[in-house]
């Protein structure tokens, strides 16, 4: 029994398929690269490119299966899309695109987060579908009184291939808070009539249909099956789970979706969701308030930059490398930098990095501004800097789950997965130390949040044949799924923090705090000279 998974990521489309009978193991994968672009003040893709690039990621896997078993591909069991969280991608009646979709990168919605914040008293951050709707509404865009619907890039994808605008609850906590008391999951009633009251606009019309995890979300249809093979060899028919959020596919991936269970995704973003116990005392702007794919609260920290300063440096000092002639494999500099680190001095030598290369709400910065400044004292030198690179990468993280610290959310380690853990060990080690927090990272999550959303499938069809046994409210949970089915042989390496390393992060963080004044102001600077920032 074959389950398909497919993902939308911010640099690549993975398609992954699993095969139940061997503890849900990857059989084969495809994908397909891309990038965002800023476009007319906003970060962006084309729609156009994201079902190219689904299709390409599923030829792709198909070839990959025929090589890898020598048999065509035949029948698959059960499909799930997951993609990037939050973002806008507004429709009219028609089908229509009304503007190009604004992806969770952007930084335009600070007064329309703000004002939704106060009113809800609920953090409503800048990503998230509603600010940007209320902050298109704030602008008198064009386009807003013809809105008929609104979804997420998951959504989206979900909806040409099914032709259902439905989503998972995970990813429809992104758009609007929802309420998930008793079970019942919906968006919050209470939020819902304060919207209307603030803009007239009945925002539940326009919202996709929420479904539960186990859920079935509608059917492959003739469409689709063309979207997704033109050689016609897939056929209709095939159900899908609901769409997710790539948050609640790295949640399944790492089997964080219990209370006291939490993850890191670490890429070309950084977040860290936490499933908590009891509700937090107070509202923070820098903390998110999502929910896993079964709806249970979950405190998120995410910060918008992670991965893309530290490729920007390797390039770097690869075309340094190829200037003298040398000859090398780009993933082996990669490794060998990432290891150099290891080498550096425990504060980093003195030096500090900033690698913003959006805007950052939890540290306070505007505009994209990565920078990267000494001392004449500090010690410059390879290990030093990446060491510096590397910590850049998890310090604003560390921002916003000092706040958790302090609420007493509590977990007894952090499952990892991400670019920022390839090279075993290193990333790891050090982001353990950072949070002063055991660091696991699980053989199986390679594929992360595609293997993530494969399992989502896999569990809507378990989930179904449960239901029509004798006694169906003994229906199998997404917990015991994941931890009967799926994670119960697998193996986990564990970094613990090590203590003249959690004090050498601390002293870099000291410096890191004192010093951001000078990139909030450079940050600043460059909305000023681009005419997009108003001094008042």
């Amino acid at each position: 029994m074959l389950n398909l998974g497919i993902e939308l990521g911010s640099t690549r489309i993975k398609a992954v398929l699993i095969d139940s009978e061997k503890n849900y193991n990857t059989v084969a994968a495809g994908w397909f690269n891309w990038e965002n672009r800023l476009e007319n003040g906003f970060w962006t893709y084309s729609l156009e490119s994201a079902l190219d690039g689904v299709r390409e990621a599923y030829a792709q896997l198909v070839k990959n299966y025929k090589t890898e078993t020598g048999n065509s591909l035949t029948g698959i069991n059960s499909i799930g899309i997951s993609a990037m969280m939050h973002g806008y991608i507004p429709f009219d009646k028609n089908g229509n695109l009304l503007t190009a979709f604004r992806t969770w990168r952007n930084t335009t919605t600070e007064k329309s987060a703000t004002i939704l914040t106060q009113l809800f008293d609920f953090n409503i951050p800048q990503r998230w579908s509603v600010a940007h709707l209320y902050q298109a509404i704030l602008n008198k865009e064009a386009h807003v009184p013809q809105i008929d619907f609104l979804t997420t890039l998951a959504g989206y994808v979900h909806w040409q291939l099914t032709g259902e605008m439905v989503l998972g609850v995970g990813d429809a906590s992104g758009m609007f808070p929802v309420d998930c008391e008793g079970g019942n999951l919906s968006y919050d009633k209470v939020k819902q009539n304060k919207f209307k009251e603030l803009t007239g606009l009945r925002v539940e019309e326009i919202l996709p249909k929420i479904l539960n995890a186990g859920e079935y979300a509608g059917k492959l249809t003739d469409k689709g099956a063309k979207i997704l093979d033109p050689s016609g060899e897939l056929k209709a028919g095939i159900p899908f789970c609901p769409p997710e959020g790539d948050a609640g596919t790295g949640m399944v991936a790492t089997n964080s979706v219990a209370p006291r269970t939490g993850n890191i995704s670490a890429g070309t973003s950084i977040f860290a969701m936490l499933v908590m116990e009891k509700p937090l005392s107070k509202v923070y702007t820098e903390i998110d308030i999502v929910t896993t794919p079964t709806g249970k609260p979950v405190a998120m920290v995410h910060c918008n930059s992670c991965t893309s300063d530290i490729d920007a440096w390797i390039q770097l000092f690869g075309e340094a490398a190829e200037l003298m002639g040398a000859d090398f494999d780009r993933n082996v500099l990669y490794e060998k930098l990432y290891l150099k680190a290891l080498d550096g001095a425990k504060d980093g030598g003195g030096m500090i990095n900033y690698n913003f290369y959006s805007g950052e709400p939890v540290a306070g910065i505007a505009d994209g501004c990565p920078l990267f400044f000494r001392k004449p004292e500090s010690k410059m030198n390879l290990a030093n800097f990446m060491r510096v690179q590397l910590y850049s990468a998890m310090a604003t993280l560390k921002l916003g789950m000092a706040l958790l610290e302090k609420e007493g959310v509590v977990v007894d380690f952090l499952l990892g997965h991400g670019g920022l853990f390839k090279v075993k060990g290193v990333g790891q080690k050090l982001i353990a130390s950072a949070l002063n927090t055991p660091i696991d990272v699980m053989d199986s999550a390679g594929d992360g949040g595609a293997w993530g959303i494969a399992l989502l499938s896999a569990f809507a069809v378990a989930s179904e044949n449960s239901k029509k046994q004798k006694n169906p409210e003994k229906a199998i949970t997404l917990e015991d799924f994941l931890m009967n089915n799926v994670f119960s042989n697998n193996s986990a390496s564990r970094e613990n923090p090590n203590p003249s390393d959690v004090v050498g992060f601390e002293s870099f963080m000291e410096r890191y705090t004192k010093a951001l004044p000078v990139v909030i102001n450079a940050s600043a600077y460059n909305l000023l000279h681009s005419g997009e920032y108003v001094l008042t």
